[in-house]
C-alpha cells in the first residue's frame, strides 16, 4: 500500500490508517467502556487490516477506557516483532480514562500518560503522539513544551493535533516557531462528503506550512455507507443510536437526496457507496492519509473497492457540490 510522509516528520503513513477507536468501547465515552467492539472480533480487524497492507494503526488512551491500547499491543506479541517493528502507532490523549477523571493537556498530565500508554502498547516509543482535543484551560506553551520533551527523549517520533481549528493550529504553529518547540506535523480532524468544513479553513494552514491531513469518520458514522435510510428506523447498535451528537443536522431531505445521488454514481461504477466515499477522500492531495474504523472485518471491503478507483479533480469537484 502506498505510504506518505507526515508533514515534515520522516515518518509515513499508509494511505489508509486502521481507526481503533470501538476497540472495548465507543470512542472515548465513559458510558460506553466495555461493549463497542469484542476483543475476538478486534483482532480479526486488526488480522485483515494488516492482509490489506494497512500499517498504521490509530487510537487513543481513552478509546475503550485503555482497552483499545491494551489489545493492540496484546496483537503484537501475538504477531512476533516482526510486526511490531513494520507498524506505525498513532495514539492520542486529552479524554478521561473513566468517569470522573481528570483529563485535559497539562504537562504533568501528558508525561503521565505517554507512559501509560506506552505500557499498554508494549512499545519503547510512539510513532505519532497528538494531542486529542484543543485544551482551552491549558496555554498551548505548556502542551507543546510537554511535547518537545517526549520528541526529544525518543519516546515520541512526531506530534499532531486532532479537533483544532484554524485559528488554534496557526496559533500552536506560530508559538512552535517562536519558541522553537516541535511543531505539530499534521492534523486530525473530522472530514467527509458530509463535513467538508476544512477545505476554506484548516486547508489553508495545511498548505502553508507543509502539515500532514488525516481525518476520521470517512463515511459519516455510517451516513456514507447508505446505513441509514430515509423514512426508516435506525438500526439497533448503529451510531445513531449509540452516539448521535454530531450527525443529527444528517437527518433531513436534503442530505437523503444527496445520498440516494452518492448511491447512483457508486451503482454505476459498481462500488459500495462506502468505496466510492473513500475514493473520494484518496483522490485529494491535501489528505495525506485516511482513518477507517470498521466494526467488523469484512467491513474492510470498501478499502479495495476504494483504492481501485481513479477519480480525477472534476469527480472531486462534482461529488464534493451534491453535499453542499
Amino acid at each position: 500500500m502506498e505510504t506518505r510522509e507526515v508533514g515534515r516528520s520522516g515518518i509515513a503513513i499508509t494511505r489508509l490508517v486502521l481507526g481503533c477507536g470501538n476497540f472495548g468501547g465507543v470512542g472515548s465515552a465513559p458510558a460506553f467502556f466495555g461493549q463497542g467492539i469484542p476483543k475476538d472480533e478486534a483482532f480479526r480487524i486488526m488480522d485483515a487490516g494488516w492482509e490489506l497492507g494497512i500499517r498504521t494503526f490509530d487510537t487513543a488512551d481513552a478509546y475503550g477506557g485503555g482497552r483499545s491500547e491494551t489489545w493492540i499491543g496484546e496483537w503484537l506479541r501475538a504477531r512476533g516483532p516482526g510486526v511490531r517493528e513494520a507498524l506505525t502507532i498513532e495514539t492520542k490523549t486529552f479524554n478521561p480514562m473513566a468517569e470522573g477523571e481528570d483529563r485535559g493537556l497539562s504537562r504533568r498530565r501528558i508525561l503521565r500518560q505517554v507512559e501509560t500508554s506506552l505500557v499498554r502498547l508494549g512499545v519503547e516509543r510512539i510513532g505519532l503522539y497528538m494531542c486529542h482535543a484543543f485544551d482551552h484551560g491549558v496555554p498551548q506553551e505548556e502542551t507543546l513544551g510537554a511535547f518537545d520533551s517526549l520528541v526529544r527523549e525518543g519516546k515520541v517520533g512526531a506530534v499532531g493535533a486532532s479537533n483544532f481549528n484554524a485559528e488554534q493550529l496557526a496559533e500552536a504553529l506560530e508559538l512552535s516557531e517562536l519558541e522553537r518547540l516541535t511543531r505539530y506535523e499534521w492534523v486530525q480532524n473530522s472530514y467527509s462528503l458530509l463535513d467538508q468544513g476544512d477545505r476554506d479553513t484548516v486547508f489553508p494552514v495545511v498548505r502553508e506550512h507543509g502539515l500532514g491531513y488525516v481525518p476520521f469518520g470517512p463515511l459519516a458514522g455510517g451516513w456514507l455507507a447508505g446505513r441509514y435510510r430515509r423514512g426508516e428506523a435506525f438500526p439497533a447498535g448503529s451510531r445513531m443510536t449509540q452516539r448521535p451528537e454530531g450527525y443529527a443536522d444528517y437527518v433531513s431531505g436534503r442530505v437523503f437526496d444527496a445520498l440516494e445521488t452518492l448511491e447512483a454514481e457508486a451503482r454505476e461504477r459498481e462500488v459500495s457507496m462506502a468505496g466510492l466515499a473513500l475514493a473520494w477522500l484518496l483522490a485529494q492531495p491535501e489528505l495525506t492519509g485516511v482513518v477507517v474504523g470498521p466494526g467488523r472485518a469484512d467491513q474492510l471491503a470498501p478499502v479495495t473497492e476504494a483504492r481501485s478507483l481513479e477519480l480525477d479533480q472534476s469527480d472531486v469537484n462534482r461529488l464534493a457540490e451534491v453535499f453542499v
